[in-house]
């Protein structure tokens, strides 16, 4: 009985069987039986959308949950690894604090409130469309100039080139703005 609970402990078997101590002698039962948190997980090809360098990441989900989100080794760009931001991406999407609706403070107002997304959204075209109308200048001094400048757009460093394109092309030619640039550009 005492036999059978020294060889419990690892540092006996590691004497006994004159290994180094870095194989099995070393693990106890709890440790032989654990497994990858992710084991059996879905495993999706994603890019960190903190910065402009697009560290590849791989996001393991399994029965619509997120597990886990680590670097990809295999991304010729981060090689696995991943910055402060980019490897606290699963506690940004997962922390239990994390706001999943739009707060809004209304001017003068001390208090915020909760808006649903479709509302907030509503109030962002209405003010974007507001202000083209106030402010754009289809001629001046007998050019064409077709242009607002009271508003900008500052783009995400992880688009890609069809988006910037498409942004590019919503913006200066649909709503006449000429304050376009990038996140990626700074």
């Amino acid at each position: 009985m005492l036999k059978e609970l020294l060889w419990k402990w690892p540092l006996v078997r590691q004497i006994a069987t004159g290994s180094d101590g870095t194989g099995p002698e070393a693990m106890s039962e709890q440790t032989r039986n654990l497994r990858p948190r992710f084991q059996g997980a879905q495993v999706a090809r994603s890019v960190c959308p903190y910065c402009a360098v697009g560290c590849g990441q791989l996001v393991h989900h399994k029965n619509g949950r997120l597990i886990s989100i680590e670097g990809d080794p295999a991304s010729p760009i981060s090689r696995g690894h991943l910055c402060p931001k980019g490897s606290d991406s699963y506690e940004l999407i997962t922390h239990p604090n994390r706001l999943k609706k739009v707060r809004y403070r209304r001017p003068h107002s001390t208090r915020w409130e909760d808006l649903d997304l479709e509302t907030a959204m509503d109030m962002v075209a209405d003010r974007v469309w507001e202000t083209r109308a106030r402010t754009f200048v289809a001629n001046k001094d007998g050019k064409t100039l077709m242009q607002t400048t009271a508003i900008a757009h500052l783009g995400g460093a992880t688009l890609d080139n069809e988006e910037n394109y498409l942004i590019k092309k919503l913006f200066t030619g649909g709503l006449g703005m000429v304050c376009v640039s990038n996140q990626a550009r700074i």
